[in-house]
């Protein structure tokens, strides 16, 4: 799974660079190559995505829930953690995104 995890974390890196470079080239044919290469790193990086989403349960779960939602994406996690939202334990057991904590409670002692 790590090997998955940096491939992919390697291959939106390689977008987007290729994407930088094409936004600030003049010359309109090397704007094209950098866009083409652009778009098989988006290609190399969804084939690592799907290899992750058929190895975790997690992940796989989260995919389906957000990928091709319909509407505001804050409005469908809503909708998943019950229209709670917001600090609400997500499906890996931790704290959600919109919480400042990190779920790991106070570090000082006595707490």
């Amino acid at each position: 799974m790590h090997r998955a995890i940096v491939s992919l974390k390697e291959e939106l890196e390689a977008v987007d660079w290729y994407q930088q470079r094409a936004e600030a080239c003049s010359d309109e044919e090397l704007r094209g190559v950098l866009v083409h290469n652009k778009n098989e790193e988006i290609e190399h990086a969804m084939m690592n995505l799907e290899w992750i989403r058929r190895h975790s349960k997690v992940f796989d779960a989260n995919i389906t829930t957000y990928i091709n939602a319909k509407g505001p994406i804050l409005a469908v996690e809503k909708q998943q953690s019950g229209g709670e939202g917001g600090g609400q334990s997500g499906p890996s057991g931790g704290a959600s995104s919109s919480s400042s904590s990190l779920g790991i409670g106070s570090l000082k002692a006595g707490k």
